[in-house]
């Protein structure tokens, strides 16, 4: 096993041998005297994430020893100590469920009206807020759902008897928790981390489907299999559906879906939210060795991949040591298709997985990293050399004539060079997909029409006398009937992983060295597959690629993508990695496996000079900023609203933010960003009648159109103000307003 290198920061000798290998390792054209204008990767040149207790770690933080803590607060219960910075982000939910043999809960007025006295009754407790409604201000879809949360007041002289699950469910029950016997309600603390782990696994490490961080999405997981009404069942099921299949005709539409949808999974009562708690974590921003530049994504906080692309060393302009720290030690197995599932995994791959497109950290919609999409034709016949995979374990073959998708996709992929320096190809990009179609077709459900790679560009870019090439193949996907989310993302031509690896993979399982996942290894009382930790799997993978090597082995789903020489170049050089490495775990992102433990993970940073992204690439959220609504008014067929922005004022390595009018210049002429005014428009009978956006400013102040309300009355108008995408704890405004044609 590989250990890991020691703690705190490296001496002046270290940093100086680092830094000449650095200068040493560019080309040779950037050593004529030349500042390099792009470097590719991300900040730090080396990221050690240590398991440490918060107990442990707290004095570490202190002294920036450790310069960010993952997943918790080292200091709950006590005041920061200097240069400690906090960031904060959806953590659990707080419920209760009602217990259906308890008298008094035959109806949903009698189990509302109980829930909510139920709700009052809990002990507050500054660790969580009280909030009666699954969709929190950390939802990008809040707007939507504002008028929807319920008033709940506390209830004096109930006795309540209750069940607590975990320590805030503890706290929060007091006095009327019961250990045994006859019992009301359950009170449970759900962290979004426990809701969301099964949704999060998939083929190369899934971060989730395209709405997981929407609050419709959460109140589905957490309610869908407490509901009893039959009717409330079926028209919460409807409403899923179109909402994941993208069954409806614009915003205004789909707003009404998700009330409809929350309305349906809540109107019984039989589980209320009491609130939610945030998650905070600290990170060191002294002056030197602190942090200058970082991202808590407002879900997931540290534990994300907008954090890795974002975080920079106050010290250092592209490199430096950074050191992490993360409560529990990894306990999922590290392979790129059902492991990293685990805190600490999901820590390590968002740093050495590169995914296709990533959360945006103050939003809900979705960051291009490596891969863009642009959907083409909703229907259409599928090229006749497009490959679709063989009905068993035969190769992919040319669909042939007169075939017809339902939907085609170009996609754009990123390629670059893998760790172990082979350069990715339209192949690495294809296989996934086709392993995908190939397994979903023999459960039943062919959903792949065809694949087929259009070209390969190349883009030579150059700074002076510094030429950087970047290769990008566009593929094209047809897709026959509705996708499930799974598959929806399973048809998307990307994977950091090496075709050679996922070939392993596959033949790991089908020999019975290990299972990818921890229910399958569980199910065939197999290993759970790891590729740099499992010394067995190690020696029979090695065993496997020499094998291979000889035969220039080709996987027969790409017999028409991969020629015998690419091939055999591919397994010498797996060969040649896991003699130097010790490991499988090849990708291609931006950092690589160094050393492990079972405590300590090293990973060193992959300035590969074909790899796309370079430091700074996605700054703009480093910094989120907020607006307010100063004042709104009614005008003939549209709302004026005054607005202040905060501007961020940058010197040496610190900023202030200042709340200003919009519009205001700074003293550098910079102005201030207009901020999008979303607006929701609630019809007399409360329900959507539009929903919108507008940056469209007029003297001074933003304008919301609200001309051709068809009903008349008095309609209920939800504003809130966004900065750059930052949808977190927004400020909402509501203001009535009446049609000019109406009576």
């Amino acid at each position: 096993m590989e250990t890991g290198g020691g703690g705190g920061r490296p001496p002046l000798r270290a940093w100086l041998a680092a830094a000449l290998t650095a200068v040493l390792w560019l080309p040779a054209s950037a050593r004529a005297g030349h500042e390099l204008p792009f470097y590719p990767s991300f900040y730090p040149q080396e990221i050690k994430i240590d398991s440490i207790e918060p107990a442990s770690a707290a004095p570490l933080v202190a002294k920036s020893a450790v310069q960010a803590y993952v997943g918790g607060d080292p200091f709950a219960g006590r005041k920061l100590p200097a240069d400690m910075a906090p960031a904060e982000s959806l953590g659990a939910f707080l419920v209760v469920t009602l217990n259906p043999a308890a008298p008094g809960f035959d109806t949903a007025e009698r189990r509302c009206e109980r829930a909510r006295r139920i709700v009052g009754s809990l002990v507050p407790d500054p660790s969580w807020t009280l909030h009666a409604y699954p969709v929190t201000p950390y939802h990008a879809d809040y707007l939507e759902h504002a008028d929807l949360i319920p008033a709940v007041k506390a209830s004096a002289g109930d006795t309540f008897r209750l069940r607590a699950r975990g320590p805030l469910a503890e706290r929060a029950a007091g006095k009327l928790r019961t250990a045994d016997g006859a019992w009301d309600a359950t009170v449970e603390e759900i962290t979004l981390d426990e809701l969301l782990a099964a949704q999060r696994t998939g083929l190369n490490g899934s971060l989730g489907p395209p709405w997981v961080k929407q609050g419709w999405y959460h109140a589905w997981l957490l309610h869908n299999g407490s509901v009893a009404d039959p009717a409330a069942r079926q028209v919460a099921a409807e409403s899923y559906r179109r909402l994941i299949s993208g069954a409806y005709d614009g915003p205004t539409e789909q707003a009404a879906l998700e009330r409809r949808l929350v309305r349906a999974l809540t109107g019984g009562c039989e589980r209320m939210e009491a609130g939610y708690m945030l998650r905070r974590e600290v990170y060191s921003a002294e002056f030197s060795q602190g942090i200058e530049n970082i991202v808590a994504d407002s879900q997931t906080g540290f534990n994300s991949a907008a954090f890795i692309r974002t975080v920079k060393l106050k010290d250092f302009p592209w490199n430096g040591w950074l050191r992490v720290g993360i409560a529990g030690r990894p306990t999922a197995a590290w392979n790129p298709v059902g492991g990293f599932s685990d805190p600490a995994g999901r820590l390590l791959w968002a740093a050495l997985g590169d995914p296709a497109t990533f959360p945006a950290p103050y939003a809900a919609d979705w960051v291009p990293n490596r891969v863009t999409a642009t959907p083409g034709a909703t229907a259409g016949a599928i090229p006749e050399d497009a490959l679709k995979p063989d009905p068993g374990s035969g190769p992919a073959r040319e669909v042939g004539k007169g075939k017809s998708a339902e939907a085609q996709t170009t996609y754009r992929v990123g390629a670059s060079a893998f760790h172990d320096g082979t350069r990715m190809t339209a192949a690495d990009a294809v296989y996934p997909v086709l392993l995908a179609a190939r397994a979903s077709a023999a459960k039943g459900r062919d959903w792949l029409g065809g694949v087929k790679v259009l070209r390969t560009e190349t883009e030579v870019k150059k700074f002076a006398d510094i030429s950087f090439t970047f290769v990008t193949p566009v593929i094209d996907v047809y897709t026959t009937g509705a996708l499930d989310p799974a598959e929806r993302q399973a048809a998307q031509p990307w994977s950091p992983v090496p075709w050679t690896v996922l070939t392993l993979i596959e033949e790991a399982q089908a020999r019975g060295w290990a299972a990818v996942t921890r229910e399958e290894a569980a199910r065939r009382r197999l290993p759970w597959l790891d590729l740099a930790r499992d010394a067995k799997l190690k020696a029979q993978l090695a065993g496997l690629v020499d094998t291979y090597a000889a035969q220039n082995y080709i996987p027969p789903l790409l017999k028409k993508l991969v020629t015998a020489d690419e091939a055999q170049h591919r397994w010498q050089s797996l060969r040649q990695f896991y003699q130097r490495r010790h490991h499988f775990l090849v990708t291609n992102g931006p950092y690589q496996l160094g050393k492990w433990s079972e405590a300590s993970v090293t990973l060193e940073v992959f300035r590969d000079f074909t790899y796309p992204i370079g430091v700074g690439a996605f700054d703009r959220f480093a910094l989120p900023l907020r607006a307010w609504i100063v004042r709104a008014t009614a005008h003939g067929d549209h709302l004026e609203v005054q607005a202040d922005v905060e501007r961020a004022e940058r010197f040496l390595r610190s900023y202030r933010l200042l709340r200003e009018p919009m519009g205001t210049v700074g003293a550098e002429g910079d102005k201030p960003d207009i901020p999008l005014c979303r607006f929701v428009a609630l019809s007399p009978d409360g329900e959507v009648a539009r929903v919108g956006s507008s940056r469209d400013v007029q003297s001074g102040r933003l304008v919301v159109p609200l001309k051709g309300l068809a009903k008349p009355g008095p309609y209920t108008v939800l504003l809130a103000l966004y900065v750059a995408d930052n949808t977190v704890n927004p400020q909402i405004t509501t203001v009535s307003y009446r049609p000019e044609s109406a009576p």
